[in-house]
């Protein structure tokens, strides 16, 4: 599958994931699949991240965090889903700066 992305890649074709999680990004799974996989770009959407926050997995104690603090649940959702994408755009930022902004970006659907 790899070779196959890298000639996707090699002929202009952007590849982006559409998946993201908290679990994803603390993993090191993002990073290698920009690395391995030429990922330049990563959707995300309400119904992805409610798949991803239900699953717990990395999430656990923020939601702790903000249910103490007596935060909303749209201002929770807001808090979660900021943090992840800004720290997959952290990832990503290598690819922004080789494509002078071209790729390396992420997209949520609000």
């Amino acid at each position: 599958m790899t070779d196959a992305l890298k000639r996707l890649s090699d002929e202009g074709v952007a590849i982006w994931l559409d998946d993201l999680s908290r679990k994803r990004i603390t993993s090191g799974n993002l990073a290698e699949l920009i690395d391995q996989s030429h990922v330049v770009g990563v959707t995300t959407n309400p119904s992805i991240f409610q798949k991803a926050i239900s699953s717990g997995d990395g999430y656990e104690q923020q939601l702790v965090d903000l249910a103490a603090r007596k935060v909303t649940v749209d201002e929770a959702i807001r808090m979660i889903t900021t943090a992840d994408v800004r720290d997959a755009a952290d990832i990503l930022r290598p690819v922004f700066e080789a494509t002078d902004g071209q790729d390396g970006r992420v997209s949520i659907e609000v």
